[in-house]
């Protein structure tokens, strides 16, 4: 047959779809945990300059015929930087076209996957997308603070984990702090099952969902307020976060990107392969993500760790 044209990009469109990449988006929203916790806002393509109270203001009693008094507020702002977050998947045109096991639509909930475990390892540990320490992009991270209990410390007549949680929620009030919600990782989920306060009521209560997968970050109740559980909030001994979430925020600058090519160059194997010399076809996906917190220091939260076989009781 004689060429009409060269293959482009577009002949593809048919197996990855334009109108694909708002989902994708929201995915990667329900699976990330801090998302779910801390607000978000809108975030522009040069950043964004978030208020925060630096001095509140005070009222005071007044005589009758006295003088009332003056008081004011005072405003700091905290810089959002948007920070690119990228994964580039790299397949043959013969998986592209034969979509073997539904790949593609695989393709995109691993992808939403790994960029919402990226933005909470970015969140909690200033951690890379692998895990690599000090790969975040973010001035801020939770695991900063000074404020760690740990998880099995007080004993069953103690109030056992119950007292050790409460005992988060403690440093955080005697410094002036507030406690509105958790993130938990999954392995502390064992942990929650079957803890009771010392009235026999659960410390922990799951709240229903209509998605029963348990890759989402699965929304419950600890110490009456709300929590997010799922992968990506542990890392090492810590297990869990708690603290005021309304003194953190996160933005994105749209939602995730993508680009398919069967021309460019990729590093594969440490080593530039083009993807038209050898049949393939690449998916870039990208985004950019925004996270401050009022606090440089974290102090507005609580790390909980835990270390398997130390005998944590309920």
């Amino acid at each position: 047959m004689a060429i009409t044209a060269a293959t482009k990009t577009s002949d593809f469109s048919g197996f990855l779809n334009p109108n694909e990449a708002a989902p994708i988006f929201n995915e990667a929203q329900r699976q990330s945990v801090f998302q779910q916790l801390f607000r978000r806002v809108p975030l522009g393509i040069n950043g964004e300059s978030i208020p925060v109270v630096t001095s509140r203001p005070t009222a005071n009693w007044v005589d009758e015929a006295g003088q009332k008094p003056a008081t004011s507020m005072g405003l700091g702002l905290v810089p959002m930087v948007p920070k690119k977050l990228a994964a580039i998947a790299v397949m043959s045109a013969e998986v592209v076209r034969a979509n073997p096991g539904n790949f593609t639509s695989q393709l995109r909930t691993e992808l939403a996957g790994a960029f919402a475990r990226a933005f909470d390892l970015a969140v909690a540990y200033n951690a890379g997308g692998d895990g690599t320490p000090a790969g975040g992009p973010f001035d801020y991270y939770l695991n900063d603070t000074s404020k760690r209990v740990t998880l099995g410390t007080a004993t069953a007549t103690a109030g056992g984990l119950h007292t050790d949680i409460v005992n988060g929620m403690k440093d955080l009030i005697e410094d002036g702090r507030k406690l509105t919600g958790f993130a938990l990782d999954d392995r502390v989920e064992p942990l929650l099952w079957g803890a009771v306060d010392s009235v026999g009521h659960p410390v922990y209560v799951n709240l229903p969902t209509d998605d029963v997968t348990q890759a989402i970050a699965r929304p419950g109740r600890l110490l009456g307020r709300p929590s997010f559980m799922g992968d990506g909030v542990g890392n090492g001994s810590v297990v869990a976060f708690g603290g005021d979430f309304t003194k953190g925020a996160w933005g994105a600058v749209g939602g995730i990107s993508y680009r398919v090519s069967t021309e460019a160059t990729v590093t594969i194997n440490n080593n530039l392969v083009s993807l038209w010399e050898h049949n393939l076809v690449a998916v870039l996906a990208e985004a950019e993500y925004g996270f401050v917190l009022a606090d440089e220091d974290a102090e507005d939260f609580v790390a909980y760790e835990y270390e398997a076989g130390s005998g944590a009781s309920a």
